[in-house]
């Protein structure tokens, strides 16, 4: 092997694709912390604890070892979000708080939405208001974030997980049952659908299969209200989504409603989103809502939040 040869999936910039790599980031911290979010850098490192807070999917994707100073595990950080929740209950406010970073993280494996196993996850995230507005706000941040970086013409595709989580409640599965079906979700897979539908007694089987369906303009947000009728929690967030939907009305973004859409970490519990344009092949960048985040921590807050890999946008064009 030669020496000089990285690892797969692990990737560097050197020279002019270091440069304009750099000058973008000192323009997302500008346009960032102009607009009240302060900018946070979290190490690289932590107690494998405070990193994977209850997702299954960071977990898979941490990089674990043994401190020989403290005999203790730890990892490196493969997603920002935990570390701010911790940082945001260290603060115990009761306030609204605003956070922005732009870190590299480290991968077990790369993603649909991250090519590298190294990418540099830029974001921000609110903290303390539940509010539609917030969730407004850091999607209207998220796309002057992508017009800085000369990506016009942005789709926005919005969900809700609490229709999901909605129709989970009412059926009496176990947590693999109910994990299982999850995963399904996140990969779309009505062939598995149909399967999971014919070996598990449901009560509501032809909804989850009406809601993997539920995709398109603003009418199927209507189609959902009378879908959901039997279910208050369900109707509430297909109420957020038009709420959004109004307000998102003067950005001159192309909305599309995908409310089977469940993000890759679990923490997920409202409101989602990604963006798209139609010279990419996968969504460039996403977030969401994830309230009570900070439990783990001592400090149950209201969140809303959004991150790409900038590393990868600076160099696609």
């Amino acid at each position: 092997m030669n020496t000089w040869q990285l690892p797969e999936g692990i990737d560097e910039l050197t020279h002019d694709q270091a440069l304009t790599f750099e000058l973008l980031r000192r323009s997302l911290i500008d346009l960032y912390t102009d607009k009240g979010y302060g900018l946070v850098i979290p190490p690289m490192v932590e107690h494998v604890d405070s990193l994977l807070l209850t997702s299954d999917a960071v977990n898979e994707k941490t990089f674990k070892f043994l401190d020989p100073a403290s005999g203790k595990m730890l990892g490196v950080h493969a997603d920002i979000t935990p570390q701010i929740a911790r940082i945001d209950a260290k603060r115990a406010s009761n306030n609204i708080e605003k956070y922005c970073y732009i870190n590299a993280i480290l991968q077990t494996s790369a993603t649909d939405f991250y090519d590298s196993r190294s990418p540099i996850q830029a974001g921000a995230e609110l903290y303390g208001s539940h509010d539609i507005s917030a969730d407004v706000e850091v999607i209207s941040l998220m796309l002057e974030s992508l017009k800085l970086l000369s990506i016009d013409q942005v789709v926005i595709s919005l969900g809700n997980v609490a229709i999901f989580d909605a129709l989970i409640e009412s059926e009496n599965m176990t947590e693999a049952q109910a994990n299982e079906l999850r995963q399904i979700f996140a990969h779309r897979s009505t062939p598995d659908l149909d399967v999971f539908v014919a070996n598990t007694t449901l009560v509501n089987a032809d909804l989850f299969k009406a809601l993997m369906a539920l995709e398109g303009d603003a009418n199927v947000l209507n189609q959902a209200m009378d879908l959901f009728n039997a279910f208050p929690a369900a109707q509430a967030a297909i109420k957020d989504l038009q709420a959004i939907d109004q307000q998102l009305q003067d950005q001159g973004v192309q909305l599309h409603y995908d409310l089977a859409e469940l993000q890759t970490y679990e923490y997920h519990t409202g409101v989602v989103f990604s963006a798209y344009n139609e010279n990419y092949s996968k969504a460039l960048a996403q977030g969401g809502r994830y309230n009570g985040i900070g439990e783990s921590f001592g400090q149950s807050r209201a969140a809303t939040g959004f991150s790409f890999d900038l590393k990868f946008l600076s160099q696609s064009k």
